[in-house]
């Protein structure tokens, strides 16, 4: 019999209190989180978990995922990242290399499928893991212990956490896309518009709408890499096509006023372009109000 399961993970601010969970039936779920991590170390943290939870089944397993970037980590990247002493194509080291490490070896041996599922679209499994994992980030955020679950039948009872969700402690300076680092500090606006871009990126991979709508301007416009015109509902739709990002290598970002640009490659394949976004405070809060991508000769 086929194990099936969702994982996902949540960061609010991304990095922030993050969250992770995996979810087979409200019998069957786990949950953990930190005080500080990204959207992407949940996804892996919930796979890495789940793994581990359901090793002494031997049965095959399928996990759902609405996150490409988790999924392409081990159908597309993974060979050539261990290939290359675990480098990306540009040369730089490879984000949550312990998750993907870890993730590895609990692979070794196991019959283990991955599958898409679209993030937010009433999918019953994704929904619910996607529920329990902001519920342990909204924990930590708030300063409380997360709602962690029954955990699957007969597994061990502490699942060893590659990155400290016991002590709530995540790694720093990690981001959901490679390359955005919160280098320049989230009490800056180039910071806080940095952080808000990865969000914009993982949204754009997911084909996450709702999600969009809060971090983009009412107002916004943009233009493709073919030189389409693009606002706020097309946008993901316009990447929908498109090869998966790769790897992004930050160019640069300054204040302009009340404006933040920044510029950054972004790698897809042996393909690159140049895209820049502005951002602006608009009712309290930072938003992008203009995007524009355009290909590298």
């Amino acid at each position: 019999m086929t194990i099936i399961a969702a994982a996902d993970g949540s960061a609010l601010g991304n990095p922030g209190p993050a969250g992770w969970a995996w979810y087979i039936d409200n019998n069957t779920w786990h949950a953990g989180g930190w005080k500080r991590g990204t959207n992407n170390m949940g996804e892996l943290m919930a796979v890495l978990d789940l793994l581990r939870s359901t090793a002494h089944t031997g049965e095959p397993l399928t996990i759902l995922c609405d996150s490409q970037y988790v999924i392409n980590s081990f159908t597309k990247w993974m060979k050539g990242w261990k290939k290359k002493g675990w480098k990306k194509a540009d040369g730089k080291p490879v984000l949550n290399q312990d998750l993907l490490k870890d993730i590895d070896a609990a692979l070794e041996g196991r019959d283990v499928s991955f599958e898409w599922v679209k993030g937010h679209a009433g999918h019953p499994l994704n929904e619910a893991a996607d529920d329990r994992a902001r519920g342990a980030a909204t924990a930590f955020q708030g300063g409380k212990d997360p709602d962690e679950g029954p955990g699957y039948p007969g597994a061990a009872a502490s699942v060893p956490d590659a990155v400290g969700s016991g002590s709530g402690e995540g790694t720093e300076g990690e981001d959901s896309l490679p390359g955005l680092d919160d280098a320049a500090g989230l009490a800056t606006p180039v910071g806080v518009a940095l952080t808000l871009e990865a969000e914009v990126m993982d949204a754009v991979e997911r084909q996450d709408p709702e999600t969009l709508r809060f971090l983009l301007s009412p107002g916004f416009r943009g233009v493709g890499a073919g030189g389409e015109l693009l606002d706020a509902a097309s946008l993901a739709a316009s990447e929908a096509a498109r090869p998966t990002v790769d790897g992004v290598e930050r160019l640069a970002e300054e204040l302009l006023g009340e404006v933040v640009q920044l510029a950054y490659l972004v790698f897809r394949g042996p393909a690159s372009s140049v895209l820049t976004s502005w951002w602006r405070r608009e009712s309290g809060r930072w938003r992008c109000f203009f995007r524009q991508e355009t290909p590298r000769g």
